[in-house]
């Protein structure tokens, strides 16, 4: 809901003493064990705009505060007294937009990464004229009007996709809503990246439809590929197996246990016209790798990009290690001197945890080699500086002997 009321009308929440020092250097959150959380403080609605204060009342700024979860305010500005209204989202929405038309041609990328861009708990994808909206804060929910009123000030969308995250939403106390459409949806959707063609299906499709954050590791991948057997494990739609072939590989083998998501990644195939050197094969990943080790099948390039196997701290002692093991099968299907890319999307594991499981997966096949780029996601996906956690990409590609 738009926020009618005059900023001298918003709740106070205040910090404990001398807890304030973390968000007036930086950090974005405040949580709910640095603020007093009093009985007027619990009986807020999730979502609600707040002003915070220290514990002697001097204002610090406007907040989406929720009582329910460990992360209790989110900022949205240092400023005190600004309506947060269509003008102030716009006005985000206008400086991310200006930002990733400096980084990309064209009009394929995320828009908004939400605390990263001064929208906590939003995440926007653009594929061209359809944006794929996910409102996974409380607070950003109750805002969903006029930031969607925003959106058609500053780009005017034939569609917006609403695709929320349960999980997200779960955590913060909102209820789950099935994915919606504004506007008119085209019946096949594409977009272009690294002059690609592919196909996405922004409503039964993972996430958003599509992973933006891998371009550039695709790139450095496809980029190996040319004249090569390449193995796409957990391929989803395609976006490193199909580029491969786009690039030259004699040949790709893409592996995923969906059979909508190879099917999208055939029809991106044949986009491209490399349909006759891209093989769809529906599996999973684990016992794809086992089967085609005791085949005694070789690849020049191999790609694990798995989905999260960390989904939350609880799972990080058994999930971690899945990365050693994808590790260890995926090597031993490497030829000596080829490639292997290894990513993970688990925001719980550290960089240097997963770098210290694919060296013991490496050890385990008795692989060794060397390391040609250890990176994280594109530029699209930008990391707030006081939230370094939130880089939550880490990708390594790997040269083995």
């Amino acid at each position: 809901m738009p926020d009618s009321a005059p900023s001298s009308a918003r709740p106070l929440i205040a910090f404990q003493p001398e807890r304030q020092r973390r968000l007036m250097a930086g950090h974005p959150w405040a949580y709910s064990n640095e603020i007093v959380m009093s009985a007027e403080a619990k009986a807020l609605e999730p979502g609600s705009l707040v002003t915070l204060t220290t514990a002697g009342g001097e204002p610090i700024g406007t907040a989406l505060f929720n009582p329910k979860p460990l992360i209790s305010a989110r900022m949205l500005t240092r400023e005190i007294g600004v309506p947060i209204d269509r003008d102030f989202l716009a006005g985000r929405l206008a400086r991310a937009l200006a930002l990733r038309t400096q980084l990309y041609p064209a009009p394929f990328y995320r828009l908004i990464h939400a605390e990263a861009d001064g929208l906590p708990g939003v995440v926007i994808d653009r594929f061209g004229e359809v944006l794929v909206v996910q409102l996974n804060s409380a607070g950003m929910a109750r805002l969903a009007e006029p930031l969607l009123a925003a959106l058609d000030d500053v780009l005017a969308p034939a569609a917006i996709v609403l695709r929320p995250d349960p999980g997200a939403r779960a955590s913060e106390g909102v209820p789950a809503e099935a994915a919606s459409v504004r506007g008119r949806l085209p019946e096949l959707l594409e977009l272009t990246e690294n002059g690609c063609r592919f196909r996405v299906d922004p409503l039964g499709g993972q996430k958003t439809g599509w992973f933006y954050d891998q371009r550039d590791n695709r790139a450095a991948v496809a980029q190996l590929a040319e004249g090569r057997r390449v193995l796409d494990l957990f391929a989803y739609a395609g976006g490193f197996g199909v580029l491969a072939a786009a690039r030259g590989a004699a040949e790709v083998t893409l592996v995923d246990r969906s059979k909508p998501a190879l099917a999208l990644a055939a029809a991106s195939a044949a986009l491209n016209n490399v349909a006759a050197r891209c093989r769809m094969v529906e599996e999973d990943g684990f016992p794809a790798l086992e089967r085609l080790a005791g085949a005694g099948e070789t690849f020049d390039v191999v790609i694990a990009d798995p989905p999260a196997f960390v989904k939350s701290r609880k799972d990080l002692a058994a999930g971690i290690r899945a990365y050693r093991k994808l590790t260890r099968l995926a090597a031993g299907l490497v030829r000596p001197g080829g490639f292997l890319f290894v990513a993970s999307c688990s925001h719980n594991v550290e960089p240097a945890a997963f770098a210290e499981q694919v060296c013991g997966g490496l050890s385990r096949a008795r692989r060794s080699g060397r390391i040609l780029r250890a990176a994280g996601a594109a530029a699209d996906h930008p990391v707030h500086p006081f939230l370094p956690e939130s880089a939550y990409l880490k990708a390594l590609l790997l040269q083995l002997d």
